[in-house]
């Protein structure tokens, strides 16, 4: 009698180990840069709110207030490209967290302040010297150093982040100066500045060796570089070679007239100039609340445009677009809010500053590892335009009785800047030969 044997169970072979979805670290990088960038956002909103209630307190003119701002920001550009080489040879971290400590300091300090030189030292000079150290140039650092792919897209998010500050910012920032006088939001900017130091000295790293992974989108691991000494000669040294180049000077000259016609125009004279015009303080800060609302949208499009479109072409765009829009506005300003005034700020908002991401590429493109420190001149002349404009608007009011002139003018240097970005040579070696025509 034969014996049936039963044929033993094959083991099943295990189930393959379920992908778990991870974040690459750089974008956790980039959102602490992003809520830095919002922290420190309270020094931008603040000083088209302070020239009512320091006219009106110690009788300073709007000149003498506008010259105060104006040191504000041109220090503020002045410091970028020095700020750019300080991150190589110190890191970021350390860089952003004195630079927040100086921003705070500058903002308390002008709560005791009777005289305008006063106001020149501490808003001036302190704030500026803080803001300038992590103005974009440290948005562009972080984008270089931790993205290789969506770069665009990461200096819009990044360049937005000001924008998300004004957002949260101005209401309050307005309602204090109203309700409680200037004082108690100077003291707002301060601590605001304070609160995010632990922040970034805790999460934010310099480099994506300092975490063993590589830059988003890289394909190889790249080993941190050593620091890069001689900062300030460094600084200098990468100038004196851009400005034997064409495009440098087509950049900075259409950047300064951004800066113009942004935090030098409408940031720190649309408020008053709205007031002039019957509004109340809170209403027309308000609305340029809702211009960081458009600005998040059209600064987070324009560089996903970036991506895809020719940089060139898009400047001229968003410049001609900006020009026109400003022709209008005196036609616009009234004691109400009325739907034109809010068709212009959605429109401002979305443009408003859309040009940074195709700026920072262009640089990017014509001179490489130098581009955070290129990118920090050109921001200089942004920052240069808009302190021009800052103290220049203030003359005008006191001298006409009204900023008319001034919205006219900048309607036409934006005409300028958009066929100064036309004429921008594309680079001999272009890293993306196959970019559409927009």
């Amino acid at each position: 009698m034969t014996e049936t044997r039963q044929a033993e169970p094959v083991p099943l072979a295990p189930d393959p180990p379920a992908r778990r979805f991870t974040v690459h670290r750089a974008w956790s990088v980039a959102a602490v840069a992003f809520v830095t960038i919002i922290g420190a956002a309270g020094f931008a909103s603040l000083p088209g709110l302070l020239i009512e209630p320091l006219h009106e307190e110690f009788d300073w003119s709007r000149g003498s207030i506008g010259f105060a701002v104006s040191v504000n920001l041109a220090l503020y550009g002045l410091t970028a490209p020095f700020a750019a080489a300080l991150m190589d040879r110190y890191g970021i971290r350390r860089v952003v967290a004195v630079a927040l400590t100086v921003i705070a300091t500058g903002s308390a300090l002008t709560v005791v302040m009777t005289e305008p030189w006063q106001m020149v030292l501490y808003w001036g000079v302190l704030v500026g010297l803080g803001s300038g150290s992590m103005a974009l140039a440290f948005a562009a650092t972080v984008t270089n150093r931790w993205f290789v792919k969506r770069r665009g897209l990461v200096t819009g998010i990044l360049t937005a982040a000001g924008a998300s500050g004004q957002l949260i910012f101005l209401p309050l920032l307005s309602w204090l100066v109203e309700h409680h006088g200037w004082r108690p939001a100077a003291i707002t900017v301060a601590l605001s500045a304070l609160a995010v130091v632990p922040f970034v000295w805790l999460l934010l790293r310099d480099h994506p060796a300092d975490t063993g992974t590589t830059a988003y989108g890289a394909e190889v691991f790249t080993p941190k570089p050593p620091p890069v000494p001689g900062a300030a000669r460094r600084t200098v040294a990468v100038l004196l070679k851009a400005v034997r180049t064409g495009p440098f000077w087509l950049l900075a000259g259409t950047f300064a007239i951004c800066g113009a016609t942004t935090n030098g125009l409408v940031k720190t004279h649309f408020v008053p100039a709205a007031h002039d015009h019957g509004m109340p303080i809170t209403a027309a800060a308000s609305l340029l609340a809702v211009v960081g609302v458009f600005d998040v949208i059209g600064t987070i499009a324009s560089g996903w445009f970036t991506d895809r479109f020719d940089a060139r072409r898009l400047l001229a765009v968003y410049y001609a677009l900006r020009g026109v829009s400003l022709l209008f506005l005196p036609m616009l300003l009234a004691p109400s809010v009325e739907l034109p005034m809010v068709f212009f700020i959605v429109f401002y908002g979305l443009d408003w500053v859309a040009t940074v991401p195709p700026t920072i590429a262009l640089c990017r493109e014509h001179y490489g590892e130098d581009s955070a420190i290129v990118f920090g001149w050109v921001l200089a002349s942004h920052q240069v335009g808009a302190a021009v404009v800052a103290f220049a608007g203030g003359v005008a009011r006191d001298a006409f009785g009204s900023y008319d002139v001034v919205w006219y003018a900048s309607g036409g240097l934006c005409a300028m800047a958009a066929l100064m970005a036309l004429v921008i040579t594309r680079p001999a070696r272009s890293p993306s030969p196959d970019l559409p025509a927009l």
